[in-house]
């Protein structure tokens, strides 16, 4: 079974060691820890059989969330837990008053943008050279309207339990 909830302190190093899996320059178990202080960010642990297999962090300001980092650790990719989780994101960032959802990502990054696409993200600018590590580009994706996307893909509430609550309760 899978489920996706809100992170909580004790979250913090499965998470960590899935961004040191996923990235090249990964946030730092202190700004992560950091991230449960920030009153604008919204972190969802994802879980399968009780282990944390991803995650996704976003910031919701106004009536936009902006995803700062989603992975699913290296084992469970490429089985559709990704989509999932950034449905899940859709679903959080709507209660929290999100219309629309931002991210960028790396241009070369295909199977990612499959995913986006696949979640009526649109390419709407590129940010030159953002990514130090490489000096590659990343491309702005915009999705203007999430609460038509997560009713559209609401099959994928069948397949796991989110729990609304917990962040609206600030658990």
């Amino acid at each position: 079974m899978t489920a996706a909830r809100a992170m909580r302190k004790a979250d913090v190093k499965s998470v960590y060691e899935i961004e040191v899996l996923s990235f090249r320059t990964p946030w730092s178990y202190r700004s992560l820890m950091g991230e449960l202080k920030n009153d604008v960010a919204h972190y969802i642990v994802f879980e399968k059989d009780g282990e944390i297999i991803g995650y996704c962090g976003m910031w919701v300001l106004f009536e936009e969330a902006h995803i700062a980092n989603i992975a699913i650790t290296p084992a469970y990719r490429g089985s559709g837990y990704g989509k999932q989780l950034l449905h899940a994101a859709m679903r959080v960032g709507a209660a929290f008053g999100a219309e629309m959802m931002t991210l960028e990502v790396r241009e070369t990054n295909a199977v990612a943008q499959r995913m986006y696409d696949e979640m009526d993200f649109l390419q709407q600018g590129r940010r030159k050279r953002y990514y130090s590590d490489t000096g590659e580009d990343a491309l702005i994706l915009w999705n203007r309207n999430i609460l038509e996307t997560v009713e559209k893909n609401a099959c994928l509430n069948d397949t796991y339990l989110l729990q609304l609550d917990s962040f609206l309760k600030g658990e």
